[in-house]
């Protein structure tokens, strides 16, 4: 899959995508995780082996569908920021990564290979804005047939840096690859299980890269 953005500058990038990479449990206050984490085992979902973790996708899973098709009522997005390695430079870009909430019960690495990872349409050059990324804002909203609630609404400082993944992956990060940061908290109360997602990361002049989707469940299994 190649994918295609644009800089800041009006100039655009292409890169084919070769290998996914999504992290979890990343957030920088390791008290928050660890809550996090007895919360999900609370609700029978395995706790990770490490923290922070990280599970390799095809990446098939990569691209950016107007529409995800999915299987069942209990799937959702998270709102994450995603490094591409290019062939010369790394950009940062929007991500949403899509996840089917009933076999997270099972297996977090077999929800994460259920449905996509989405890539915004803009993305910066990630030398150019690295002193800033914590004043990047990330939202999502999810809409439920005409309206639209916010779910998550935090910035890039609540988030383990590009930095921290280039330093532990060294020469993983070939060109092609793209690594999801994993995400922010949700909004106590609204629902998650939505009929579309919207997520923006934005940077201090308001610059947006965005993903726009639906969510389509298909027809149940003929017995």
């Amino acid at each position: 899959m190649s994918l295609q953005f644009t800089l800041p500058d009006g100039s655009e990038r292409t890169v084919t995508v070769r290998y996914a990479l999504n992290a979890g449990y990343a957030g920088r206050d390791t008290l928050q995780v660890q809550h996090h984490v007895d919360e999900l085992a609370e609700l029978g979902v395995p706790a990770p082996s490490r923290i922070p973790t990280l599970y390799p996708l095809s990446a098939s899973l990569v691209g950016r569908p107007e529409i995800v098709q999915v299987p069942h009522a209990r799937t959702s997005g998270e709102a994450e920021w995603a490094l591409v390695v290019g062939e010369d430079d790394l950009l940062l870009t929007v991500a949403c990564d899509h996840t089917d909430r009933a076999l997270e019960v099972h297996g977090v690495a077999w929800s994460k290979q259920s449905a996509p990872d989405l890539l915004g349409d803009a993305a910066w050059p990630l030398g150019e804005i690295e002193h800033e990324l914590d004043q990047f804002t990330l939202k999502a909203w999810v809409r439920h047939g005409d309206t639209e609630t916010l779910i998550q609404d935090g910035t890039l400082a609540q988030l383990l840096p590009p930095s921290y993944w280039i330093k532990e992956l060294g020469d993983r990060l070939v060109p092609g690859t793209v690594l999801l940061s994993g995400t922010i908290p949700m909004i106590a109360g609204v629902d998650q299980f939505a009929d579309g997602w919207r997520v923006e990361l934005a940077d201090p002049r308001n610059v947006v890269s965005r993903i726009v989707y639906n969510v389509e469940q298909l027809d149940p299994a003929w017995d």
